[in-house]
């Protein structure tokens, strides 16, 4: 509850928490500083956001890494670990907003805020059963709705946030019945800990995900990958 607690707070009136408390509670909480930050209002400095990346290669890279299981994914989130952190071009270009246009609610802004803390726009976004029409509002304005639990169970995995977490910063109570529509959040954990590489590392993550997958190309573009959240052997 207390961490629920924490996050909501943040959410809510999180600018009065100074960047550095924010960064040592991310520690605690086992997240990415620069996620919290985005939940409080802060802006994200440049070290901690990914360098500029094929938006292309984007694509395939988390259309790859989602056909992963369980196992393969802690494979794989090593490999991308163990990959050397190559320093960014200069001038940095920062990764621009996932929309079309800015959030004009909290919760939309933090949303966009972590698909780009990833280098992500909409489009380079693994399949999660939404509509692109609906992933665009939800970045836009994120109005309370009857789908919103399903919309965060959807967007979750893929973030690398576990639903009560990202429940907590919508201000949403969490049915502890609910799972995930296809991912869960070690899919995600890849995509996190890929913001540092390059667009060649990417292509390499890429690679390494097929062979471990054993995903058989079928020629043409194939938006729908297996999810395996129903699989998770510690879910949330």
């Amino acid at each position: 509850m207390e961490r629920a607690i924490i996050l909501s707070s943040l959410a809510a009136s999180g600018t009065d928490t100074a960047p550095q408390r924010l960064t040592e509670l991310a520690a605690e909480l086992d997240l990415p500083a620069a996620d919290l930050l985005v939940v409080a209002g802060h802006p994200v400095p440049v070290e901690l956001l990914p360098p500029e990346r094929d938006a292309r290669v984007m694509r395939q890279f988390a259309y790859r890494v989602s056909h992963c299981d369980h196992s393969q994914l802690v494979t794989l989130e090593a490999f991308v670990r163990s990959l050397p952190r190559v320093a960014a071009p200069e001038p940095f270009v920062p990764p621009v907003w996932p929309g079309r246009r800015p959030a004009e609610t909290r919760l939309a802004a933090a949303l966009g805020g972590l698909i780009r803390n990833r280098g992500f726009g909409i489009l380079e976004l693994p399949f999660m059963g939404l509509s692109l029409s609906t992933l665009y509002g939800m970045v836009w304005r994120w109005d309370p709705s009857p789908h919103r639990r399903q919309q965060l169970s959807a967007v979750a995995g893929p973030l690398g946030w576990t639903l009560p977490d990202l429940f907590a910063v919508a201000d949403e109570p969490y049915p502890e019945e609910l799972r995930p529509m296809l991912h869960c959040h070690h899919l995600g954990r890849v995509f996190t800990a890929a913001v540092p590489l390059t667009t060649a590392q990417l292509i390499e993550t890429a690679e390494e995900a097929d062979r471990l997958s054993v995903r058989e190309d079928q020629g043409v573009w194939q938006p729908v990958s297996q999810g395996f959240a129903d699989e998770c052997l510690n879910f949330p």
